[in-house]
């Protein structure tokens, strides 16, 4: 904000009044040149201008996606390009929107070779089946087919315990 500095003879009341009235009008001066800027940014923007960055960055909202999940999808559209088609870039882009944690092998013995396999658990497919799609789509490998995998975790329970055992052996004879 512009602080106006009056020189010491032009105090007064009326001055006074008067300076006040003027940094008011450049402080809203100031928000009006700011706004344009405050656009740019995916997480607090108006909705259509998200629209103009969302296709700016070649994203395209699904149908029933959140809000939330938009907005992030835009903001980290550069980012996921570039780290799009590496087993840990598709990592980094998974984590990034919320899917978790993910399993990606590729090449696999008895399969094809063109077959990529995703290991999500089934929470993840059941939150986010439309998105998990379109991630495959915009970010996948062109010449690969992806299989979801479901992996179902379970819990293990292991106790230790301290176990001594005596031996006898005793032979009894007639």
């Amino acid at each position: 904000m512009i602080k106006l500095e009056l020189p010491f003879w032009l105090a007064g009341t009326e001055l006074s009044k008067l300076k006040a009235a003027a940094a008011s009008w450049w402080a809203k001066v100031e928000g009006w040149m700011r706004w344009p800027l405050l656009q740019m940014d995916p997480d607090t923007c108006h909705l259509t201008i998200l629209d103009l960055l969302a296709w700016q960055r070649d994203i395209s909202r699904f149908t029933g996606e959140p809000e939330a999940l938009y907005r992030l999808r835009v903001k980290y559209a550069f980012v996921n390009a570039v780290d799009a088609g590496s087993v840990t870039g598709m990592k980094r882009i998974f984590r990034r929107l919320g899917v978790g944690h993910v399993e990606i092998e590729e090449r696999l013995p008895d399969r094809d070779w063109d077959v990529v396999l995703l290991r999500v658990t089934n929470a993840q497919t059941a939150n986010n089946p439309e998105l998990l799609r379109v991630l495959i789509q915009q970010y996948g490998r062109t010449c690969r087919r992806y299989d979801f995998v479901t992996i179902t975790p379970l819990p293990v329970g292991l106790v230790t315990v301290h176990f001594n055992d005596d031996q006898q052996t005793l032979v009894a004879s007639l």
